[in-house]
């Protein structure tokens, strides 16, 4: 699958909240457990995304998104800590890729994106969580991620079912 990344600031993700919107609402009703429950209303997904642009534009969250035309089909975010102690690492968040193009290498594509503006950024240390036995997890486990542990009933899926989620971080290194 042939798509464009790039990175969104605050204005871009306005002008993008729509069909980033589509994505979010495509992305639960899959069933990945992202901070939503089933079914995301278009109108809460549209202004969770336009609250983003704030941090975008100040520097707390770096947006990528995917495109095909003028279709967005895939996003990944970085969110940095505003602690003076933590300024090293950033959380990986939000990595979504839309169900018709998932299997394409775009979940891959987007993650090396992130790893790479991290590095390039002087972030020597990525964390992130997933639910356990989900498919993100293989993907984070063949990109390098180390497993650190297990929380169970941390979150709820989008069906409402509390469920344990797997801590992953990675080391970067140049080169």
């Amino acid at each position: 699958m042939t798509a464009t990344v790039r990175r969104l600031d605050g204005a871009d993700l306005v002008l993008a909240a729509e069909e980033l919107a589509a994505l979010l609402v495509d992305t639960v009703a899959g069933g990945a457990s992202i901070g939503f429950l089933a079914p995301l209303d278009t109108v809460e997904a549209l202004a969770w995304w336009r609250e983003r642009a704030e941090g975008a534009d100040a520097g707390h969250l770096a947006v990528w998104a995917a495109y095909t035309g003028d279709r967005v089909i895939g996003t990944v975010s970085l969110a940095f800590p505003d602690k003076p102690n933590s300024r090293h690492r950033a959380e990986l968040v939000k990595l979504m890729v839309h169900r018709d193009a998932r299997g394409k290498g775009l979940g891959r594509a987007l993650l090396t994106t992130a790893e790479q503006a991290a590095l390039a950024a002087g972030i020597t240390l990525l964390h992130l969580d997933t639910e356990t036995d989900s498919p993100a997890e293989h993907l984070y486990g063949t990109a390098g991620w180390t497993r650190a542990g297990v929380i169970p009933d941390y979150a709820a899926d989008p069906a409402g079912i509390l469920r344990p989620t797997t801590l992953y971080y990675k080391h970067l290194t140049r080169g």
